[in-house]
């Protein structure tokens, strides 16, 4: 029985544009990655829990092997693209104070005030 997933713009952009280039569907593309992915994490050279301990800072990097270091690299790649919640009360409150929130792709600083202090 077909099921709906919701996938993120940034990832069904990479699934078309992989889908084309292998002349797969995309719902071909997403299987094919599925049964990759299965497959690497059933193999005896890559273990979760060892990138789940890298990614929390108990086990150093360079003991991981090529496939593990692959899937830590991704893994940290995207926690490092959302902000922790300490982050996000920092920069509220500095949106709150009138401060510098962020950089423009200039490298100019963004201020931003607080609509709701007003």
């Amino acid at each position: 029985m077909a099921q709906s997933v919701k996938l993120a713009d940034e990832i069904m952009s990479l699934v078309r544009r992989e889908a084309d280039l292998q002349s797969r569907s995309v719902a071909g593309q997403i299987t094919h990655w599925l049964r990759i992915g299965r497959a690497i994490e059933h193999s005896g050279s890559f273990d979760y829990a060892r990138i789940n301990d890298a990614l929390n800072g108990r086990l150093d990097t360079t003991q991981l092997g090529a496939e593990e270091e692959v899937a830590w690299l991704d893994a940290f790649t995207e926690k490092m693209a959302q902000p922790s919640e300490a982050e996000q009360a920092f920069y509220a409150k500095r949106k709150t104070l009138g401060r510098g929130v962020g950089l423009d792709a200039g490298g100019n600083l963004i201020h931003a005030k607080d609509n709701t202090a007003a």
